[in-house]
């Protein structure tokens, strides 16, 4: 923070903003513990002199950036305002939002604070709202649209925001039950070699959903929900010839599904249900030339009435801020390699009668 006695005054062609922070909100709540929030903006536009005297913020520079810098903290008033703290990833992301509206990467409809205070669930002490532009908009698909497809890298809250809004159905009653499902795959390792029973080896690809639930729901009662079918937890293949009704739905790791099994999920939809899908295409762990479902789905059902496709990306990713650098330098390898996912398009796995035709 930079403190100073007088008003910096402005060189020739550059611009001045005068921000004053109301009394109600004490300048630590602004700038931060040891002014960590303004640091954050003075990375982010570093060609601007910002000053602080008491409870007036002062920003000089280009009028372009010195016109953002005003904004930023304006929205930042104006999460403060509902009561909700704010935090240095929070700036970074509205500041990331305005300056992507002011290069009409989106439409700027929604405002930062009107994405940053959208409250999902209140549950255990902790509020859950999206974080990013794209997550709002997933969100509200979701309240919008029958089936909505959530397809983004991992991070980005596809699945744990489905089950937020699962969670919130149910707690309104606008549902009677929770289905949640995934494809057991395997992802290196073959079922038939993993320890234990058939239960046993299967529960480690539903964990995920297990953890995500006991963030939203008293841990206690989730075995009473569960034995009473209001919350069912099961692979995909359970699925299978049955009508779901009054039902939201969840289908995690999509991209694991084979055209077949998409078809066959997808109709299982019932009267006053939800279903949304979730999955990441570049991570398909399906066995060599076998088409994954959520890629083809993508072709068949777009531009269908009543059906969303919500497409995240690594500015979406809400994890540690590395994961985000990881799946960007995983897909500027994919183009630069031709490949999709990490995988050769023209590699097929060398089975039997490969091999035997090769001798």
């Amino acid at each position: 923070m930079t403190q100073t006695p007088s008003a910096h005054t402005p060189a020739q062609g550059q611009a001045r903003a005068q921000i004053t922070v109301p009394a109600r909100h004490p300048m630590v709540t602004v700038l931060g513990s040891g002014d960590s929030l303004l640091r954050v903006v003075e990375k982010s536009f570093p060609a601007t002199d910002i000053h602080v005297r008491g409870n007036e913020i002062s920003a000089v520079g280009d009028a372009h950036e010195v016109a953002l810098v005003q904004r930023v903290f304006d929205e930042m008033m104006l999460v403060l305002r509902t009561g909700q703290p704010l935090t240095e990833d929070a700036v970074e992301r509205s500041i990331a939002m305005l300056k992507a509206s002011e290069d009409g990467e989106n439409d700027g409809q929604e405002t930062p604070a009107e994405v940053l205070t959208q409250n999902i669930l209140s549950s255990r002490g902790r509020t859950i709202r999206p974080k990013t532009l794209n997550q709002k908009r997933y969100v509200d698909a979701i309240d919008k649209h029958t089936v909505v497809f959530g397809i983004g890298p991992a991070g980005t809250g596809k699945t744990y925001l489905a089950m937020a809004k699962a969670v919130q159905a149910l707690q309104s009653k606008q549902v009677n039950r929770i289905i949640l499902t995934r494809p057991a795959v395997e992802a290196g390792e073959r079922l038939g070699f993993l320890p234990g029973t058939l239960y046993e080896k299967i529960d480690p690809y539903l964990r995920p959903l297990y953890d995500a639930l006991h963030d939203m729901i008293d841990p206690d009662s989730i075995p009473r929900l569960m034995a009473a079918g209001t919350i069912e937890v099961a692979p995909l293949a359970y699925m299978r010839g049955r009508t779901l009704n009054d039902a939201f739905i969840i289908l995690d790791e999509a991209q694991n599904t084979s055209p077949e099994q998409m078809k066959m999920f997808l109709t299982r939809l019932g009267f006053d249900s939800k279903i949304v899908i979730t999955g990441d295409v570049t991570q398909v762990d399906l066995p060599g030339g076998t088409k994954s479902g959520l890629r083809q789905v993508q072709e068949i059902l777009e531009g269908v009435e009543d059906v969303h496709f919500s497409r995240l990306s690594s500015h979406d990713v809400v994890r540690h801020r590395l994961v985000g650098r990881i799946v960007d330098a995983y897909e500027q390898y994919d183009s630069r390699n031709g490949t999709d996912g990490g995988v050769q398009p023209d590699a097929r796995p060398q089975g039997r009668g490969a091999k035997a035709k090769g001798k």
